[in-house]
């Protein structure tokens, strides 16, 4: 049924759960199958109601299981929020083998003993990213397998986050039958779907808007250097679509899903839509002008509230050498980029993964994890999925499937 490794990925988000199964084929990766249901039980990036979170979590892993024909037993899964943070860290060990050739056994342990700091009871290690390593004093190597060397040393940053949420995070998961492969942190799974290497050495800005957050990540010399979370998303915009329209959250999504558009320059009059009123049958006709009306504002708003966070990391906001990289299901509205680069006075762009299937912001993320772990994990043979003993679909019901994800 497959013919490569297969990696599995959940991206457990606000408004959507999406489950992703990709085929990596030696240095070849093709996403094979898409899962996804409403997520219930996230505000603002936070789990609030178990239950649901694992109802959502199953939806789309047999959704994706029915489109490939596959059983999937584990998955990593993205984690974000403002209770990670990054702390700077040091490792050194001696080579080991007997020619004083470095080989992955050295590299390990020097990120083990980068690993080793002390940490709060409530707070836990979610990964350990290097930043350079240096071999005999030598610095700035990005990978020193193969080379001669006594002494292997890396600088390196660990990323922590809070042991509460971690842990109901992996226990919705194991609660949906999956076994949980890992945590890959979100802005780092999302950098290898969004940003091109020469961005990451720049300097370069990610900004992941979701539904119910939006997270803002620097990258800079190829590594992250910092992350915040802004706790306002696409959510809001619903909401004040309901309030301004004067309809149910329900419909004003959809609406926003279908007529929305970010820059009142560039929304057409001649667009129309009937809205139902709260509390009456009648409907009212409206515009996507009269919408843009509602939507620029709040867009304005989360923009400024990014440039805030930059400057908080110490960046002048208009001067990213690498320019703004938006991602998130909110930036798919028309006119996002026009808008952000006007209000960051800087060079804009939307991230879309150039995948079958997955050609949409909101899966940067998704995607974004099955090609972190690809790069940075060793792959085990057939990890994470099993043949299922049913039929497999046919190869129109699969193609049939696959379309019906995205009218």
């Amino acid at each position: 049924m497959t013919k490569g490794d297969i990696i599995v990925s959940l991206d457990i988000g606000t408004s959507k759960v999406r489950a992703i199964i990709g085929e990596l084929d030696g240095t070849t990766l093709n996403v094979i199958g898409v899962g996804s249901a409403d997520g219930d039980g996230i505000r603002k990036g936070a789990i609030v109601d178990i239950d649901r979170t694992v109802q959502s979590i199953r939806e789309a892993i047999d959704h994706a299981e029915r489109m490939v024909g596959i059983q999937i037993q584990s998955a990593y899964v993205g984690i974000s929020g403002n209770h990670i943070a990054l702390q700077n860290s040091h490792g050194v060990v001696a080579v080991s083998s007997p020619d004083r050739e470095i080989g992955e056994e050295d590299i390990a342990r020097v990120m083990q003993a980068a690993r080793v700091i002390a940490l709060p009871p409530e707070r836990e290690v979610i990964d350990v990213v290097p930043k350079e390593f240096i071999v005999d004093g030598l610095d700035g190597i990005h990978d020193p397998r193969g080379m001669i060397g006594v002494r292997l040393e890396v600088n390196a940053y660990i990323v922590t986050g809070s042991r509460t949420v971690i842990h109901n995070l992996v226990r919705c998961v194991e609660r949906a039958g999956i076994q949980y492969a890992g945590l890959v942190l979100m802005p780092l799974a999302a950098s290898a779907v969004a940003l091109s290497s020469d961005e990451r050495n720049l300097g370069v800005v990610l900004c992941d808007i979701g539904a119910g957050q939006t997270t803002v990540s620097y990258f800079e010399h190829g590594v992250l250097t910092a992350t915040s979370v802004i706790p306002i998303g696409g959510d809001y915009i619903t909401n004040d679509i309901a309030i301004g329209l004067r309809t149910t959250t329900e419909v004003a999504e959809a609406i926003k899903s279908r007529h929305g558009c970010a820059l009142v320059s560039l929304a057409s009059e001649d667009e129309t839509f009937k809205v139902p009123r709260i509390g009456s049958n009648i409907e009212k006709e409206f515009n996507q002008v009269d919408l843009a009306n509602i939507i620029e504002p709040r867009m304005q708003e989360i923009f400024l509230l990014i440039q805030r966070e930059v400057e908080k990391m110490g960046i002048p906001p208009k001067e990213v050498p690498g320019g703004y990289v938006l991602a998130g299901g909110v930036v798919s509205m028309p006119g996002t980029d026009k808008l952000a680069e006007y209000e960051f006075d800087a060079v804009v762009r939307v991230a879309v993964p150039e995948y079958l299937g997955v050609r949409d912001p909101s899966f940067v993320n998704g995607v974004g994890i099955i090609k972190y772990v690809a790069k940075t994990y060793v792959r085990k043979s057939n990890a994470g999925t099993v043949p299922t003993r049913r039929k497999v679909n046919g190869f129109m019901d699969r193609i049939k499937g696959w379309f019906s994800e995205f009218v």
